[in-house]
């Protein structure tokens, strides 16, 4: 005889398309306050009885800047819950490489910056190629980068405050919205 158990698959994996709506619904303004607020209610009780909430809270808040709507949170209610706890996620320094270039306007610090991490052996030139821009402006944001490493070597090295996962549910149950779920 086999027992087959179902793993416990979260509200959002089984209702995406209610979360997808919900996300849109919490980034736009112009949306009726009354339907908004009634459908993000009916997601964070689903959310809120998931098994994965504290993991999915916790990664969303302090690891991982994602947007739309996670673990009863809109992108303004966990930007609320860093600005409480006093921490700040950032993003990946690939980000700005991902999407291509196509001219026209300047080249990003950052782009030139994540060119080079992702193409190490790339000459200058290759890189300005690959970017749509001269080779003075690569090694321009190149020597730029250089001098901003330096200067962080002399610099004292901060420590990034990493909150517990009580800290973070203390501040979500602090939230007004925290409290609706």
């Amino acid at each position: 005889m086999t027992i087959a158990m179902e793993a416990a698959v979260p509200p959002c994996a089984h209702q995406p398309e209610l979360f997808e709506e919900v996300a849109a619904v919490a980034a736009d303004s112009s949306t009726a306050l009354a339907p908004a607020r009634e459908l993000i209610a009916v997601a964070r009780r689903s959310c809120a009885g998931c098994p994965m909430l504290v993991d999915c809270l916790y990664r969303a808040v302090v690891e991982v800047d994602v947007s739309g709507f996670v673990a009863c949170t809109t992108e303004a209610d966990r930007a609320a819950i860093r600005e409480s706890l006093g921490i700040e996620v950032t993003q990946s320094t690939l980000a700005p490489f991902g999407s291509a270039r196509l001219g026209g306007g300047p080249v990003s610090h950052e782009a030139v910056v994540a060119a080079r991490q992702a193409h190490p052996n790339d000459t200058c030139q290759q890189l300005a190629e690959r970017l749509g821009c001269s080779t003075s402006t690569v090694k321009r944001h190149l020597r730029r980068a250089r001098e901003a490493a330096d200067e962080a070597q002399l610099a004292e090295p901060v420590q990034r405050r990493i909150p517990s996962v009580e800290e973070v549910l203390d501040a979500f149950d602090a939230l007004e919205a925290g409290q609706v779920a």
